[in-house]
Parts: C-alpha cells; structure tokens; sequence
C-alpha cells in the first residue's frame, strides 16, 4: 500500500523519510478535525464531559493502550528477536561440517542446541586447515554439560577468536582447565565434572566423574548462547569420552593444533575464518563436496528472516485489525455513554447549537480518547517490549533488547487514522437521536 511513497522519496535522508511516512499517515487525522472543527471550538464543552465521567474514560482510555501497547511490542520484539539472533552469529563467519542441513547445523554450533550431528574425519579437517588464506580453523565439539550449562570444546585460537581480553582470569593452557561464557555462575577456581548429554537429554550424571576440570577464566559478554557455555581444549572432550587426544602420544597432554590426521578423533563442525572477508567466498565454494558442507550462518539466517519478514507483515495486520476490534468496542460503548450527555446534547440543539458544533463535540470526545489511548500506549509498548525481552533472552539465552523504533510509530499513526474515522460514527448516531425524546429523558 505504501509502496508508491517509498518510490516518492526514494534518496531522502532515512530520518526524513520516516518522518514523512508519520506525517502521511496522520494525515487523514488531521483531515478530518479540521473539516469537523471548522469554525467550531467545542473543547472547553468537551473537557468538562472528560472529567465528568472521568473513570469510565479512564477506563475506555487503558484498554486502547493495552491493545496498542501489545501489538506495537510484539512487532518491536520480532525486530529485536532477529537483530540478536544476528549479533549472536557475528563471530562464525564461516562453518564446515558433514553434508546435512543447514539450519540444523546452525542451531548446533552457532546457538548451541542439542542435536545428533556427523563428524567430520581426521583427514577432513587436516585438508581445512591446511587450505591456502585459512588463518583459523577451529574444531567445535559439544556433547556435554555441566550443571545445565553446555561443555564445549575447541582450541585457544577459537577463544581468541570469540573474546581476546577475557573479563576475568585467563585462558586454558592445559587439557584440565576451562573458561566460562559470561553468565556462567560458576566461580573462578572451582572444579567440576561433565556429564554425558545437553538439556533433556542427559545420560549419566556422573559417565565423566573420573575427569575434573578447573574453571580459570571467564569470557567478556557475547550477547549470545555462548555465554552460558563452559569451553575447554577439544582434546579434553576427546579422552573424556575416550577416544584420544589428536595428537601422538609423545606429545603428551599438548594442546591445540596441528592435529595429527591419523589421531583425530573427529568433530562436528569447524570453524574457518580468512584475513579477508572475501576470501571466504571462495573458501565455501572449495569446501562444499560430497564430504564437506560449507554455509555463512548469516546467509542462513537471512533466509530465516525472511520468512519472518513475512510473519511480520501478518503480525502487522493482526495488530492493526486487533486495536481496531477494541477501538469498535470502545465505540460501541461510546455510543452506549452518549446517552448519559444526550439530554445536554438535545438541550444544546435545542437552544440552537447547529448540529454540526454538536456533531463536533462528540467527535472530539471519541477522538480525544482514542489519541491519549495511543499515546499511552507507546509508553506500555516500550515496557511490553523490555519486559518480553528479558523473557526471550531468559530462554533462548540470545540477548535480545528490542525497542519501539519508527515502524511502530508508523503503526500507531496509521491505527490513529483509521479510528478517528470510525469516530465519526458515534457523532452521526448522536444526531439522528431525537431531540424531543431526549429532552424528555
């Protein structure tokens, strides 16, 4: 619908073009005030019904604010959901694993959930790692957990590479140590043991209880799952579950690579980063084989938000239709209400108030309700959004901060305009009452 104003101002400042589209979209409430004010000043008639029946439209007001309230926060909490779930896969610019899917594989090593995944070989990953422009190539194994967080391994370069300067301590040195995300409530110092599963899908509490390890530091925020995980060296994980530690065992416990092909346990995903952003492109390209899946988790995840993209227009609509629905109910009860004023309004008419300052008081009545309604519901919308954010980050453990931003603006601006011309109707039916009747109570 709004498509031909986008092309309008097409090359405007973004600021000047939101406020534009504001404007026209309350356009049709400035419109119709002026023609239903014209050479009227009904305000002074219309602040005294205001405070006469003060609580029942306080009433009528909180409902229109709740109802734009929820919906202008719900749409600001989609917006918010897929600008974390984005930050959060900032640091994966590039991930390797068995031929699968996708999105399943996203979800495993971006956002940590639980699934059954493939493993890529020894040889696989040394053909990776060796490949011309890779400067990382970091195995991410996962598998266990501690205390409800997720235990994962990998290598110091991937630690660098998700928090150079770590909030407290250090980084491991040794396959004993470990590092937690940054709401890992385990303190510095403390030892634990890992048990066999994630989640729901804990096997044995104690299948690891001969193998401790000592937390020594803790990584600076990441906005992201991985801040209620606990990372280790991939040779601990590998021996924990006892299946070597990727190197000779004349190298004893060393950690980190090269990793001998020959005693590389294997690992479900890699992460590769290049120096060059560009160079990556051509690295998923030499990575995609029969053996070999490669993807850009932000490529992924921009398919996903499309498909959001749509949720949004539907939520739009259901938002709009719905504080529709209220207003009509509130209307409704307008029209109900205007009984208790038609006494005073048959007086006025029949003391000769033309009918349209009459018709324009009730206008202005319903307007005024509707608009500081709205207004009330911006501020109840930036609280339903914060108050939802902190529930969505709670459970999905994505930091998620959304706030109203200028398509809900738009939103609320375009619900202003549509109900102020449904006000019309509680004006019209309280001119058609007749007066006598009215004036006979």
């Amino acid at each position: 619908m709004l498509d031909p104003l986008y092309r309008l101002i097409e090359g405007w400042p973004v600021l000047a073009q939101d406020i534009f589209v504001l404007l026209v979209l309350l356009l049709p409430t400035f419109a119709v005030g002026v023609a239903v004010l014209a050479g009227y000043r009904p305000f002074a008639l219309v602040r005294a019904m205001l405070w006469r029946f003060r609580w029942t439209n306080l009433l009528f007001v909180l409902l229109i604010a709740i109802s734009v309230g929820i919906g202008v926060g719900l749409i600001a909490q989609e917006r918010g959901l897929r600008q974390g779930t984005a930050r959060a896969a900032d640091p994966f610019d590039l991930i390797v694993s068995a031929p699968g899917s996708e999105i399943t594989m996203l979800f495993a090593a971006v956002y940590l959930q639980p699934s059954d995944v493939p493993l890529l070989s020894g040889a696989v990953f040394d053909r990776i790692a060796n490949t011309p422009d890779v400067s990382l190539a970091a195995p991410i194994a996962f598998g266990d957990s501690y205390d409800g967080y997720p235990v994962v391994g990998t290598t110091p370069e991937f630690l660098a590479h998700m928090s150079r300067d770590l909030a407290e301590g250090r980084a491991f040195l040794n396959a004993g140590e470990a590092v937690a995300g940054a709401r890992v409530t385990v303190p510095l110092g403390a030892s634990f043991s890992p048990a066999h599963g994630t989640g729901d899908f804990i096997e044995h509490d104690d299948a690891h209880a001969g193998h401790a390890f000592e937390l020594v530091g803790r990584m600076q925020p990441t906005g992201s799952p991985w801040d209620r995980a606990i990372l280790v060296p991939v040779e601990a994980v590998w021996d924990v579950h006892g299946l070597g530690t990727g190197h000779p065992p004349e190298e004893g416990d060393r950690i980190g690579p090269p990793y001998d092909p020959g005693y590389f346990p294997g690992t479900p995903a890699v992460l590769v980063a290049a120096e060059q952003l560009y160079i990556n492109y051509a690295l998923r390209a030499e990575f995609n084989t029969s053996e070999t899946m490669a993807f850009f988790p932000g490529a992924v995840l921009a398919g996903l938000h499309g498909l959001m993209g749509d949720l949004r227009q539907i939520m739009s609509v259901m938002a709009i239709l719905t504080q529709i629905l209220v207003t009509a109910g509130v209307l409704a009860g307008l029209v109900i209400l205007m009984r208790l004023f038609a006494r005073r309004l048959a007086l006025l008419r029949a003391l000769g108030a033309p009918a349209r300052f009459v018709f324009s008081v009730v206008w202005s009545y319903a307007a005024a309700l509707i608009l500081a309604g709205a207004v009330v519901g911006v501020g109840v919308g930036f609280a339903a959004a914060a108050v939802i954010s902190r529930m969505v980050t709670a459970r999905t453990d994505i930091l998620v901060t959304a706030t109203l931003g200028w398509p809900e603006f738009h939103l609320v601006g375009a619900f202003v305009s549509l109900t102020v011309l449904l006000a019309l109707l509680p004006a019209f039916i309280a001119l058609s009452r007749p007066v006598v009747t009215d004036l006979r109570g």
